[in-house]
């Protein structure tokens, strides 16, 4: 239970954060660094910074968030649900 809420306010801060940085773009203002973003993603928001990109359309003309961000996306799922075999034994996670 803890991981689950760990993994949700890491998505969130990272949707944030995209969010964040596509009103600076707007303004002409300062923006996030893209390491920045990308290392959000890296720890666990990459949920949060593929549902921006989708939702704010922020970043999607770079490839390497193109790329990137729903590649971590996709290994952070698989992880978690090898992890959750790990604990709760195979058997019982067979439906996901």
């Amino acid at each position: 239970m803890e991981i689950a809420i760990i993994l949700y306010i890491c998505c969130s801060v990272t949707f944030l954060l995209f969010a964040i940085d596509k009103l600076k773009a707007l303004a002409g203002r300062r923006r996030i660094p893209e390491a920045v973003l990308l290392t959000a993603c890296l720890l666990g928001g990459a949920l949060g910074g593929l549902l921006a990109m989708l939702f704010c359309w922020h970043k999607v003309r770079k490839p390497v968030f193109l790329i990137t961000v729903p590649l971590l996306f996709i290994l952070q799922w698989v992880g978690a649900y090898f992890l959750l075999c790990y604990f709760y034994g195979s058997s019982r996670l067979l439906w996901l």
